[in-house]
Order: structure tokens, then sequence, then C-alpha cells
């Protein structure tokens, strides 16, 4: 899988990471103060039955308990509700590779296919993004008509570009598949950054949304997420999982989690905040900014960037390259980050378009 956060090339702490979309400051105190206090408990076995841990999501998901299903991360939960179907699984690029990787691994055929063009995709001066063909392989111009027992994968905020769909527009979708006896899986990975647009309160027989806490608490290296589903889909579910499929710390945290939500709305704030100022700072240097509802930027700037982003490496800063995307060497999707450091980065930026 190709990925950002590749910061095990010497000292982790030593990178200014803009390729992984994860909290600037950290994981919040209480995290930290959690994941001490789970030291005590790493000697027993987890709860397999991972009852705190799916009270505390489903607490702060506003769902009833049996419509939760805590996963080991978003990554987890996608490849667990790809693993149950057979039928064919849509996707419309560009987006996040892993959907079409996991959906191999289950033996399952995988049709990719352009987005339909939205108000708000498209970049200045570029075309549609939706327009942008895959260099893998070549991608149908036309949606695909879904069949019973296809899985249609939607992510929303979707990676790379951090467009958003409406919860009206996920469940006008979700209409179009359940009706030929096909699935919606919707993968709210970023959802977090907009909350308000999020389906999960809207599940029901075919639709399943996968989430992930990974993001919004920094905490990657714990593994935390959750399917989202009908009760009977959630139980299926539950039965194909590994035993103890979550850590304790894990856990811990997600039973923790109702008591903090203030904190998570007002990073939402700030991200907004930030975001905005960011893509203000890039559009000045000539490139185009993609609006983005998500903690990233997609950004296309009037050169190949290679060069660029080896020499941002070289300096200790880490981007993100879009080819895995099927986009083209002009684009990066740039995590946004504290304004110090987005700061940084712009300057650096400017330095080397100039060079």
């Amino acid at each position: 899988m190709i990925h950002g956060g590749n910061v095990w090339e010497g000292d982790p702490k030593s990178w200014l990471d803009f390729s992984a979309n994860l909290r600037p400051e950290g994981p919040p105190e209480w995290v930290r103060d959690v994941l001490v206090r789970s030291l005590d408990h790493v000697r027993y076995y987890p709860d397999r039955s991972m009852r705190s841990a799916r009270a505390g999501l489903a607490r702060s998901l506003g769902l009833p308990e049996e419509q939760v299903l805590p996963t080991a991360g978003g990554a987890a939960a996608i490849d667990l509700i790809l693993s149950a179907g057979k039928g064919r699984v849509l996707i419309p690029q560009p987006t996040f590779g892993e959907y079409a990787a996991r959906a191999a691994v289950h033996g399952r055929e995988i049709v990719p296919f352009e987005s339909t063009p939205r108000k708000g995709v498209s970049l200045p001066h570029s075309g549609s993004l939706s327009s942008v063909s895959t260099e893998k392989a070549a991608v149908p111009k036309d949606p695909v008509t879904p069949r019973k027992g296809d899985t249609l994968v939607l992510c929303n905020p979707n990676n790379p570009d951090g467009r958003l769909l409406s919860a009206g527009q996920i469940m006008t979708e979700y209409d179009k598949v359940h009706a030929v006896s096909a699935d919606l899986l919707v993968d709210e990975a970023f959802i977090g950054f907009a909350p308000e647009e999020s389906v999960r309160h809207l599940v029901r027989p075919g639709l399943l949304v996968a989430g992930s806490m990974t993001k919004v608490l920094c905490i990657p290296g714990i593994r935390l997420g959750y399917i989202a589903g009908d009760a009977a889909a959630v139980a299926a579910l539950a039965e194909r999982m590994l035993p103890w499929s979550i850590s304790t710390q894990a856990a811990e945290i997600a039973a923790a989690l109702p008591d903090h939500l203030e904190e998570l709305q007002e990073d939402c704030r700030l991200n907004a905040q930030r975001r905005a100022i960011f893509a203000k700072q890039l559009a000045a240097l000539g490139a185009d900014v993609a609006p983005s509802a998500a903690n990233f930027l997609l950004v296309r700037f009037p050169r190949e960037m290679q060069d660029t982003v080896r020499a941002l490496k070289q300096r200790g800063i880490l981007v993100r390259t879009c080819e895995s995307f099927g986009l083209s060497a002009h684009y990066l999707r740039l995590a946004v980050r504290l304004e110090a450091e987005n700061t940084r980065l712009v300057t650096e930026l400017e330095k080397a378009l100039q060079s």
C-alpha cells in the first residue's frame, strides 16, 4: 500500500510531515493520560466482546451499541466489509487505492470509473479532477450500472481532493444501488472534519459506514476505527472478525471518547481556519488548490514536482505525491498542519518554484 507518514528513515520526530493527515498537535492530552493508565492492563487479553469500546464509540457517534463494531483502524473496517461480499466493487476515481487493493485480495472484480463532475471539484485552469485518467489502466468515463451483489465505495470527504458530498447526495446513491440489491460502503475516515454530512445515523440494510479515529486523535500507531451499520449486518461482520481485534489501549481510548466531544469540535474549527489560510498561501504561489472539507489540500503546481519533493525531503519535510491516485506529477496532497509549519512549507515551495 502506498501511503503517507513514512517517517521511519531515521528519527520519526525529525520530520515535518505533510504526507500524513493527522492532528498536527499530536494526540490530545487526554489520550496520553488514557495510554498511561492503560499500561496497568496490557498484561491482560483485551475483552473479546469489546464492550467498553463499543459503548464508548456508540455514545460518541450517537448510535445504538448494536449498530457499532470497533475495528483496528479504518483500513480493517474497509477490509472486513469488502471480505463479506462476492460481487464487483465499483470505485469512482480518483480515490484511495486501498479499496481496490483489498477487493483484489478477496478475489472481487474491481470496476473503476470516473467520478461524475460536481460543482466545486474543478481546479482553475486544469479542468475537473474527475476527468484525470489513471496511469495504471483506462478508466471508463461513464458511471457503471450496479448489479445485484455489487458494492459501490464512496469516500466522503474524498481522498485525495477533499471534496464533500452532502448526506442527501450519499443517500441518493444508496437508493440507486439498493434498488438493484447492491450495497453501498461509505468511507468516512475524514468525516470528523465535516461531521454534519455523516450518514452513520442513516444506516440501514445495504449501507455500511467505515470510520476512523486515527486522523482526529493522531493515533495511527494505536489503530482504532469502527463500522456503523444496521444491527444484523454488524452482527454478521462481528462473526468474521479475528478474536482480540483491537488492543486494550484502543478500547480504553474508545471508552473515554464521549467525554471529549467538545474538544473534537474545536479541533474541527481550528482545522477549517488553518486550511483556509493555507489554501490562500498556496494559491499565491500560482498553484491551483481544490476546495477541501478535510484536513488536507490537493494542489496542482505549474510544473512537475518530483525534484521539489526530493529537495524538501533533504530539508526534513515530507509531502505526498499523487501518482498512486492516478494523478500526474504536478499534484501534491498536503496535510493541514499548524500555521507556522504551513508557512514554512510555503516558503520552501516558493524557493523551489523560483529556482
